[in-house]
């Protein structure tokens, strides 16, 4: 063996550390749109003055696929909602109905905070935007397209 040989035997191996650095940051996290659409439905639909999200046609469809074997209510969950997610942040539409009578600006105003603080604690997204269109009043004598559909056959 060679003199250097010999020093690095005898030195005493230290343990190499793996991986550096905290876990946290090791890798990359995505979201999806579609789970951004959710979080923001939901969060919307918990307001009071929310009747409905989504325009009178896309309700009378998601009506439609609820009844069709296999269309579930994932689409429910984020009808009249489009997301676009980047990286860090987030930006949310929604469409929704109000119920005659309430104030629309506040139900508004409070649709966003809900939306913002569900979407930001839930994914850790900064919500620099959510934009609401108010597509329909729901009055108290009106039928709900959905109660109303009943199936032609039988």
């Amino acid at each position: 063996m060679s003199e250097s040989q010999q020093d690095t035997a005898e030195q005493p191996r230290t343990p190499t550390k793996r991986g550096g650095g905290d876990p946290a940051s090791r890798g990359r996290t995505t979201i999806a749109d579609g789970v951004v659409e959710k979080i923001a439905g939901l969060a919307a639909r918990d307001v009071v003055g929310v009747h409905a999200m989504g325009s009178g046609f896309a309700r009378t469809m998601g009506a439609v696929r609820e009844r069709v074997p296999g269309g579930g209510r994932a689409s429910t969950a984020s009808r009249g909602v489009k997301a676009e997610v980047g990286e860090v942040q987030t930006a949310v539409d929604l469409e929704i109905v109000v119920d005659y009578g309430v104030a629309i600006a506040d139900v508004a105003r409070s649709v966003r905070e809900n939306v913002i603080s569900a979407v930001e604690r839930m994914t850790g997204l900064e919500v620099v935007e959510v934009n609401i269109a108010v597509s329909d009043v729901k009055l108290p004598d009106d039928a709900d397209e959905e109660e109303e559909a009943e199936p032609r056959l039988h």
